[in-house]
């Protein structure tokens, strides 16, 4: 397990909005990634009405979730969380890879950020250190969230300045400028 996730710079994340969407299975354990994700949105300037809860089955039900609310074009980033503990079947790789890359897909096809925060853990001491104990997840997956909402802030600014320099830089009158 690694503990060295460096530090997350100074971000004014109070007028970005967030989306938490959050497993019922393993409650108890998720309730914990929930609220100290929430926590740590808080105590960065974001308001309650700028962080939407919303409750689905199970981890596998997540990445649907994500991609309606990515969707509507209303989030800065989403923060997904669940719990998966190994049972006796390898159900739970089954679930870890599909929505790791679910969450992938999601976020480059829609250019919101969707931050993995299923905990796949072997053994339900694993997943209580992981969610409430020392190495609790919940306040890295919330950082995770607002870094990657200023920064794709950032770059797509960059980007529409990139394209508005691009358009003003053509002369239509030399036949090889861009046709608007």
């Amino acid at each position: 397990m690694s503990l060295d996730k460096g530090k997350m710079p100074k971000i004014d994340a109070g007028f970005y909005r967030f989306a938490v969407a959050a497993s019922r299975y393993n409650k108890e354990l998720v309730d914990a990634l929930v609220r100290d994700a929430v926590n740590t949105l808080h105590k960065c300037g974001v308001d309650a009405e700028n962080i939407r809860l919303v409750r689905v089955p199970g981890a596998s039900e997540l990445p649907h979730v994500c991609n309606l609310l990515a969707a509507t074009d209303q989030y800065d980033a989403i923060i997904a969380l669940g719990v998966v503990i190994k049972g006796e079947t390898p159900h739970h790789e089954i679930i870890a890879n599909s929505t790791a890359g679910a969450f992938q897909q999601i976020a480059l096809a829609t250019t919101v950020p969707v931050i993995n925060g299923v905990i796949v853990a072997n053994t339900r001491e694993q997943a209580v250190a992981r969610t409430k104990g020392e190495i609790a997840r919940g306040r890295e997956f919330a950082e995770a969230a607002m870094e990657m909402a200023w920064q794709t802030d950032v770059l797509l600014d960059e980007l529409e300045e990139a394209d508005r320099d691009f358009l003003e830089s053509q002369d239509p009158q030399d036949g090889k400028g861009y046709n608007q």
